[in-house]
């Protein structure tokens, strides 16, 4: 197999890294999250416009470039080494390919295009906050209750005896760019207990937002905690997040009128978890590649201070400890980048590879941290936004040791699941101990 990339592929790298380093600066980023999008609509719309960033993996039949998932990863590591909050994930990552997956040919003809010319944002809305679990990273999406179970919690979905459509009930948190699409994937369940299955839902939330109301709690930026639409009884409320340029909401749902995504026939046949794992696994490799350019980033960041940054009549950078500490986050940072490409050509490595990113960006961000020294404590400095984004994304998409674990057990290194829960125990000591022992192994296997 040929690794190397094409000119077509290097351009587009180029090209959004010039861009992004004239209009994505720490002052543009820090001035973007304080919108009420939370990102700035004017460069979103040029990235749409100029480069087709929302629909470069999307079919040129509807408005799209048609290229692949590896231009989709590599455009995100130009974003991701400039932390630049854009609605690109939720939108071209994770919705964008469930509506090509299970839509009719009606709705891919009148959302994929508005999409692609980023007209349209999009955010796949899941109850519990359990991203992670429902695109099948980190356990399997068909046998964990991330969505309810079917019996409470979760978003419950009945059709509407008057309109013939449907309407859902229920709440969703740590919904990524929540607050601001125009359009909400919400899934939900259906058809009762025991037979309760869950499908995909659109919910058009698209609107002027309404006057700011106090928010719940004091947030580093101004920024409006309730943005409201014309849909009856659907509420998104921005939360105060750990990175600020990954916005979540919370999505509450009080009888809102929805669309099944896909036919009427997808209640019984469609295999909507098997279409989120699909969709994860993808996902897990251009979320890779994407903290490969913020661990990037801050390697670039510090490595120009301590060519700088003097100490006893000398750049720190020529001391040997500072050196040696540098080449280690180099070589870690060129293994991750590794297995991100790899993966983007094949998405099944995805979530080990996404594994072996998030572990690098929190090392590098970490390190780049201490190796600006006092500067690098402050909340001025941008060195705490890479620590940031690492530490969310982890908690979002991840953690670590859990894309490990299920990974190795999808590939049947470490023998029955069954077995090992017996082996470790049922108790909340036991899986600690089995996560410590799993993540370690896989670690190694990496």
């Amino acid at each position: 197999m040929d690794a190397a990339f094409t000119a077509e592929q290097d351009e587009i790298r180029r090209t959004l890294r010039e861009l992004l380093a004239k209009h994505g600066g720490p002052r543009e980023v820090r001035a973007a999250v304080g919108t009420p999008e939370g990102h700035d609509p004017a460069l979103w719309h040029r990235l749409a416009r100029e480069l087709g960033l929302p629909g470069l993996a999307l079919g040129e039949e509807y408005g799209g470039v048609g290229c692949t998932a590896t231009e989709l990863a590599l455009a995100c590591e130009e974003t991701g080494r400039a932390l630049l909050p854009s609605p690109l994930l939720a939108t071209a990552v994770l919705a964008a390919p469930l509506i090509t997956t299970l839509g009719t040919p009606g709705q891919r003809a009148r959302l994929l295009p508005r999409i692609a010319d980023g007209t349209l944002t999009a955010a796949l809305a899941v109850p519990g906050g359990s991203m992670a679990t429902a695109l099948g990273l980190t356990a399997d999406n068909r046998a964990a209750a991330w969505a309810g179970g079917g019996r409470a919690g979760g978003v419950q979905a009945r059709r509407d005896p008057e309109g013939g459509g449907w309407r859902l009930y229920g709440e969703a948190d740590r919904v990524l760019d929540g607050h601001s699409a125009g359009l909400l994937l919400v899934a939900a369940h259906t058809g009762g207990y025991p037979r309760s299955r869950t499908l995909l839902f659109l919910v058009s939330a698209e609107a002027p937002a309404r006057a700011p109301v106090p928010a719940e709690a004091p947030a580093p930026v101004p920024v409006p905690a309730e943005v409201s639409a014309p849909v009856d009884g659907l509420t998104r409320t921005r939360l105060t997040s750990m990175d600020e340029t990954r916005p979540l909401a919370r999505v509450e749902l009080r009888d809102t009128p929805a669309e099944l995504l896909g036919t009427d026939d997808a209640v019984d046949g469609t295999d909507v978890c098997g279409a989120l794992a699909d969709t994860g696994c993808t996902a897990a490799a251009v979320l890779a590649a994407e903290a490969v350019g913020a661990a990037a980033g801050a390697l670039e960041r510090t490595v120009a201070y301590v060519k700088e940054r003097e100490q006893f009549g000398r750049a720190i950078g020529s001391f040997q400890a500072v050196k040696h500490r540098l080449a280690d986050l180099y070589v870690r940072v060129e293994a991750a980048r590794s297995a991100a490409y790899h993966a983007a050509r094949d998405p099944a490595a995805g979530p080990l590879a996404l594994a072996q990113a998030l572990e690098a960006a929190r090392i590098v961000a970490g390190e780049a941290v201490q190796l600006h020294g006092g500067i690098g404590f402050t909340w001025e400095h941008e060195a705490h936004l890479y620590v940031k984004r690492a530490a969310a994304d982890e908690l979002l998409f991840g953690p670590v040791h859990r894309l490990r674990d299920h990974a190795a057990g999808r590939a049947g290194l470490f023998g029955d699941v069954t077995s090992r829960s017996l082996a470790y125990g049922t108790s909340a000591t036991g899986a600690a101990r089995e996560a410590s022992a799993t993540g370690a192994a896989c670690g190694a296997a990496v």
